[in-house]
C-alpha cells in the first residue's frame, strides 16, 4: 500500500495534470506523469517483494519484578533465495511500548539482530510480538507489512520487599514456641494421613493395609510438618481498599510475604480469589508470583465460602491476611481459619485505621497497618521475633 509520501506524491501528480489541462505547460505534464510512474512502480515493486524472513526473540529475563529491566534480543533470518532491500520491523509490547529497527539490506541465510531494553513497570501478564515486519521501495513512496514469528509472554511480578524474621509460632504443645519453621519434607514418608481414593490420585499412594481394612481404597496424603506451613489469604475486593496505590501495596505484601515464607523453609500457599496454589505443586513460586501479577480488584467474592473449602485443606503454622481495611467479612474469615493456625497475622494498608481491627486484637491477631505509601519491611522487621503485639508503620 501506499505511503504518506506515495500519497502525497500522487496527489501531487493529479494537481499537476490539472493544471496542465489548464495552463498547457509541458514542464507541468512531464513532472506529473514522472511522479504517476515512480508511484505506480513502487506500488509494484512492493506487491512484488514478499520477503521470507525467520524471527527469534529470547528475553532476558523473561521473569522480572515490578521496577526491573529486561532485554529483548530479536533476531530476523531471511530464509529466502532472493536479497531484502529496505527491510523494517517493529516489535509490540502491549501496554509498554514498542522498538523499531531498519536493515537497508538482508541477504539470503544472513541475520539481523536488534536489542532494546524495557522498563517493567507496571506489574502484569505482557503479550511481546508478534514481529511486523515491512518491506519498503528506495523511494519509500509504498510499503508492504506482515507478521512475522510467534508471540513471547512477559511477566513482570509485583515489586517485593525485604522481609527480615519469622513469626513466633506456637508449636504442638500450646507451650511451646518456635521462630523457625521445622523445613519441610516434601515427598517423604514420614507424615502422611489417610483419606478415601479420588479420582486421579496416583495409585502409588495407596495405603494397602488400611485398604484391607476398611475394604475401599485409602491413599496416603503427605504432610509436612505443623510449624513448616503457612497460607497467603490475599483479599482482592475493590471495596477493601482506598485506591489503586493501596491496592498495589497490598499485592506487593503479598509477594513478599509469599517469597519470604518459603525462603525461610515454610510451604506456603496463596489464595487470591479462585483456587488456591500448593506449594506442593511443582513450580509453585512462579505460579503464586503469576497468580499475583494477574491479579486485579474484583468484587461478588464469598469470603466465607471460600474459608471453608479451605479450612479442609488441613492445619498449618501461620495464616497471613493481606487486605486493604478490613471489614466483618474478612474477620468471619479470620475466625474461620484462625482455629487451624498457631498464629495469625493481618496486614492491612489504609488511609485510615478500621475500627473491625480491634476484633483482630481481641481474637489474638497480629495486625500489622501501613499507608499507602508505607514499608511492610519496616512493619514485619517491628513485628519479628516479638509475641506479636500490634505494630504500625508509616
Amino acid at each position: 500500500m501506499l505511503t504518506d509520501r506515495g500519497w502525497a506524491a500522487l496527489g501531487a501528480s493529479l494537481a499537476l495534470f490539472v493544471l496542465w489541462a489548464a495552463l498547457g505547460e509541458p514542464e507541468l505534464l512531464s513532472i506529473g506523469l514522472l511522479l504517476a510512474v515512480a508511484t505506480t512502480a513502487a506500488f509494484v515493486f512492493v506487491r512484488r517483494s514478499n520477503p521470507s524472513v525467520a524471527v527469534t526473540r529470547r528475553l532476558s529475563p523473561n521473569l522480572v519484578h515490578e521496577g526491573e529491566q529486561t532485554v529483548v534480543e530479536a533476531s530476523l533470518t531471511n530464509v529466502g533465495a532472493r536479497r531484502v532491500w529496505n527491510l523494517t520491523a517493529e516489535d509490540d509490547v502491549a501496554g509498554l511500548g514498542s522498538a523499531r529497527f531498519a536493515a537497508a539490506r538482508l541477504a539470503p541465510d544472513e541475520t539481523a539482530t536488534a536489542t532494546y531494553q524495557i522498563l517493567c513497570k507496571p506489574r502484569g501478564i505482557y503479550d511481546v510480538g508478534p514481529l511486523r515486519v515491512s518491506v519498503t521501495d528506495p523511494l519509500r513512496l509504498a510499503d508492504r507489512s506482515q507478521l512475522v514469528g510467534q508471540q513471547d509472554r512477559l511477566i513482570v511480578y509485583p515489586a517485593v520487599e525485604q522481609l527480615s524474621g519469622l513469626p513466633v509460632l506456637r508449636g504442638l504443645d500450646p507451650s511451646m514456641y518456635a521462630s523457625q519453621p521445622e523445613f519441610s519434607h516434601r515427598g517423604g514418608e514420614d507424615f502422611y494421613t489417610l483419606r478415601e481414593y479420588q479420582t486421579g490420585d496416583d495409585l502409588r499412594r495407596v495405603h494397602w493395609p488400611s485398604t484391607a481394612k476398611r475394604d475401599e481404597l485409602m491413599i496416603r496424603q503427605l504432610e509436612t510438618p505443623w510449624q513448616s506451613r503457612a497460607l497467603v489469604f490475599f483479599d482482592p475486593r475493590g471495596s477493601s481498599y482506598d485506591g489503586t496505590e493501596a491496592f498495589e501495596r497490598a499485592v506487593s505484601g503479598a509477594a513478599s510475604v509469599v517469597r519470604h515464607m518459603l525462603s525461610s523453609g515454610f510451604d506456603a500457599d496463596l489464595w487470591t480469589g479462585g483456587a488456591p496454589i500448593s506449594s506442593a505443586e511443582p513450580g509453585s513460586y512462579a505460579k503464586s508470583m503469576e497468580a499475583l501479577a494477574g491479579v486485579q480488584p474484583t468484587d461478588g467474592l464469598d469470603l466465607r465460602a471460600a474459608a471453608l473449602r479451605l479450612q479442609r485443606g488441613g492445619r498449618g503454622g501461620a495464616l497471613v491476611l493481606i487486605t486493604g481495611s478490613p471489614d466483618g467479612e474478612l474477620l468471619a474469615v479470620g475466625q474461620l481459619l484462625t482455629r487451624n493456625f498457631a498464629s495469625t497475622v493481618l496486614m492491612s494498608v489504609a488511609q485510615q485505621a478500621s475500627a473491625t481491627v480491634a476484633h483482630f486484637q481481641r481474637a489474638g491477631t497480629q495486625t500489622m497497618a501501613i499507608k499507602p505509601d508505607g514499608s511492610w519491611a519496616k512493619a514485619w522487621l517491628n513485628a519479628a521475633g516479638t509475641p506479636w503485639p500490634t505494630v504500625s508503620a508509616g
